[in-house]
Formats: C-alpha cells, structure tokens, sequence
C-alpha cells in the first residue's frame, strides 16, 4: 500500500486535528517564536525605511561635520568629544574655496531646548508651546537641502545677513500657534523676542519612530541666531558634493577640516563626520544587536516547541503502533512510514507557524493602529522565513520519530495492546 504525498498530508493533518487542543498547547512556544521574531522585524523594517526617507530629504549628496558624534540637538557626547575644539562658521567658506568637489556648504546653529535653565518656548495670543527646537540657518541651506512649503516663502540672504527677525515655521509648530492655518504675515514671540513668519513648512517626510523634529522647529536666520545666543557653539556645517563626487568631496573636506584644526598625522578626527549613508549604516549596526537578541530568546522559544513536537510524536508513534503494522502488512514501506510521521510533524509546526505569522501581523497593525507615530511594515523576506523556519523545525525533530516508526517490527506491532 503505497500512499502519495498528497494523501499523507491529508492523514497528518487529520491527525493534528484530531487531537487540537494537544497539538495547541505542544506548537505554543513555536507560535510564541515566530510571533517575537516576525513583530519585531516588522517593527525594525518601518524604522529603517522612515530614517531612509528622512535622510533622503536631508540630500543623498551632503556631507554633515559637527564638534561631536550624534544627535547636535540632543548629544550627550563623551567628556573626551566635549573637550573639541567648536566648529567655526567659517569653515564653511573655507570649503567652497578650497574643496572642487564642493557645490556649496551652509551653516546650522542649534539652540539647546533647554537653556538658562528653562524651557525655551513659543507663544502668540492665546496659544503657547515649549514643545520646540530652534535653529539658525544660512539663506543657502534651502538650496542644499530643499524643503517643501506648505505657505510662504524662505528668507532671503540679505534678510540673513542684516539678523532680521524672521521665521519659518515647522508643520506641527504651525498647528499648534495658528490653529485657523493664518501664521503667515503674523507675529510670534520666541523666548522673549518677537519675530514675523514668513512661511510654513509642509509636514516632513521620514522620521526616527515616525516623528520628525523638523515638524517642531522654528527656523531663523543664522546671524540672528548668533546675536541672540552669541555663547551657543552648536554647530554644524552641511557641505553639498557636486553631482557624482561625494566621496571626493568626503575626503577633501575631512582633510581640509584637518589641516585648518591642525590634526596631527594619525590621530583621530577632533570633529564627526558623516553622510546620510553611514548615519543609516550606525542605525544597521545597533539594529543588528537588537535582532539577535531577539533571535536568541526566540531560539528558545522554538526549542521548547521543538522538544514538545518531538515528545508529542514519540507519544503518537506508540499510540498508533497496531495502525503502523497494519500499514506494514499491506505493504507499506520504510519510507511511506518516515513521510508518514514526518509530515505530519511538519504539519504541526507549521500550523504553529502560520498562527504565529497570523498574530504577528495582528500585533504590528494593532500597534500601528494605538501608535500612528510608530512606523510598523511587515516585510515579505520575514513571512517567508518564520513559515521556513518553523517547517525546519518539524522536519529536524521529527526524525527520531519518524524513524522509530519506520524501524518497528509489524509482527510485533500488531500484536501491541
């Protein structure tokens, strides 16, 4: 009695369902492990692709140098990077001059969100806000790293040079002072200072856990900015790479910024530099730790699982030793037994798996539902590799069942009670 693969699918499935609750409680830490593994992928995947896309915006030609490594907003650098040397606005024209692989280079100031001890804050008649970041900017930053206005316009560099105070405002910033969409032409005052806005921005593209800081800004002319926070030394230079050149333009400006800092020959940079690429690569790098953790604890999940579907099989082979020999009598081979048991324990780890993808998807859309913020993408690659991985699973632990079944004597096995 031969039987095709199609018909032992069949009987194993109808064994698995013959004995559901069983079979739910052996497949639970499987289903537990492909959850974890799957969510969290899912998780990574939308935060990966909104840092893309927020770096896409800041230009794929930039080249960003500031005094420490990380966030210039919210560093919290080593006591070593603190002791560097400031970056000097005029390293920026330094740059065009002296680098060819240089389109143009502009200047950032940032104001720390907190200073003199408090919040700064925002406010016009009726409606105020220190939920905020403030920023300086040369006029030429909107060319090397464009943003989108929903009204108005960008100041211009004569309005720049002469610290007029102007301002542009953020997308939710916007939302928050001028509900009734007017902000343009209208005053606001600024830690204490009043400034005009003359445009808003559209909401920004990308983000770090689906928010982008850019809808929060405040953005004024960058010697405006120094008039008012003359001690502040945040800064950092953006340098645009001519089209094609950014790695040539990459060197010159780390070797410029070197000789003007005077680096000595081999040692370190006193200053960060970096490009959208590398920022992605640091956050691949961190990711990276995050998903082998997850793949250890997940590991043990399916181990358990693993054993469990290889004890629930051994259990099953014993109960079914009469229907083995029987199955041998009429002429089923060695192999029609292995594909047998083997399938039918491949069944109930992928059941464990399909359910698992199931409730992974539930979670990342429930999540995505109650955090809209959090960026949530279930990616093909990891439906693909948990359904693997949980049939893998069935197949390496059941095969000492399946043998075992398959090498049972069915003089004996017939007659077993």
């Amino acid at each position: 009695m031969r039987l095709s693969w199609g018909e032992n699918l069949g009987m194993a499935l109808a064994a698995v369902w013959s004995h559901r609750f069983r079979s739910a409680l052996t497949i639970l830490g499987i289903v537990i492990g492909i959850t974890t593994v799957v969510t969290v992928a899912s998780l990574l995947t939308g935060l990966r692709r909104g840092i893309v896309t927020l770096f896409e915006e800041q230009g794929p030609d930039n080249i960003f140098v500031y005094k420490t490594s990380g966030d210039p907003q919210e560093s919290f650098p080593s006591p070593k990077e603190q002791r560097r040397k400031p970056i000097r606005p005029e390293y920026a024209d330094i740059l065009r001059r002296l680098c060819p692989s240089v389109q143009d280079a502009s200047v950032t100031l940032y104001v720390p969100p907190v200073f003199r001890g408090r919040p700064l804050t925002a406010r016009v008649p009726g409606y105020e806000t220190d939920s905020l970041y403030l920023t300086g900017v040369t006029a030429n930053h909107f060319s090397i790293t464009p943003r989108e206005l929903a009204a108005g316009r960008v100041f211009t560099p004569e309005e720049e040079h002469r610290g007029a105070r102007v301002a542009l405002l953020g997308a939710d910033i916007a939302a928050v002072l001028f509900p009734a969409g007017n902000a343009v032409g209208s005053k606001i005052i600024v830690d204490g200072a009043e400034f005009e806005v003359l445009g808003v921005f559209a909401k920004a593209k990308g983000g770090f856990f689906g928010r982008n800081r850019q809808d929060q800004e405040i953005v004024i002319p960058f010697e405006t900015a120094r008039l008012r926070y003359p001690q502040q030394d945040r800064i950092l230079i953006t340098a645009k790479a001519r089209p094609g050149m950014r790695q040539a333009a990459f060197e010159e400006v780390e070797g410029i910024l070197r000789r003007i800092r005077r680096t000595p020959p081999g040692e370190p940079n006193d200053f960060a530099i970096s490009t959208p690429d590398s920022i992605v690569q640091q956050f691949d790098s961190m990711t990276r730790l995050i998903v082998l953790a997850t793949l250890a604890i997940s590991g043990l999940g399916l181990l358990v699982g693993g054993i469990g579907v290889m004890n629930i099989m051994l259990v099953s082979v014993t109960e079914r030793t009469r229907e083995i020999g029987v199955r041998k009598a009429i002429g089923a081979r060695r192999q029609d037994i292995v594909a047998q048991f083997l399938l039918e324990a491949v069944a109930l780890t992928g059941s464990g798996g399909i359910v698992g993808l199931g409730l992974a998807m539930a979670v990342t859309l429930l999540i995505g539902k109650l955090l809209p913020s959090l960026p949530s993408q279930v990616p093909l690659w990891a439906v693909a590799a948990g359904f693997g991985v949980s049939v893998m699973v069935g197949l390496f632990f059941g095969v000492w069942p399946a043998m075992k079944a398959a090498r049972l004597d069915p003089v004996v096995a017939l007659r077993y009670e």
